[in-house]
C-alpha cells in the first residue's frame, strides 16, 4: 500500500505542477496578445469639427490679425521697433 500511496503522490504533485506552469503561459501569453493588440490597434479618427459658419473663418482670421497689429503697436509704442519695420510688418500682415 505505501507504494501505491507514493505513486498517488508523486502524480498529484506532477499534475500540480503542470497546472500552476500551464496557468502562468496562459496568462503570460494573455498579457503579449493584450500588449500587441493595443500596440497594433490604430487611435480613433479625432470627431469632426463642428459644423461652422462661412464667416466663421473670416472673423477669426481678422480678430487674429487685429490681435497682431496691437501687438505691433505695443511694440513701436515701446521702442522696440522703428517706424520703418512697424510698416513693413503691418503690411506682411494685412496681405497674409
Amino acid at each position: 500500500m505505501p507504494g501505491l500511496l507514493r505513486g498517488v503522490a508523486r502524480t498529484a504533485v506532477v499534475a500540480g505542477t503542470a497546472t500552476a506552469v500551464s496557468n502562468r503561459v496562459s496568462r503570460r501569453q494573455q498579457g503579449r496578445w493584450a500588449a500587441q493588440q493595443e500596440y497594433e490597434a490604430p487611435a480613433p479618427p479625432p470627431p469632426p469639427p463642428p459644423a461652422a459658419l462661412s464667416s466663421a473663418p473670416l472673423t477669426t482670421d481678422m480678430t487674429s490679425k487685429i490681435e497682431q497689429l496691437k501687438q505691433l503697436g505695443d511694440l513701436k509704442a515701446q521702442g522696440v521697433l522703428t517706424e520703418s519695420e512697424f510698416e513693413e510688418q503691418k503690411r506682411r500682415i494685412l496681405q497674409s
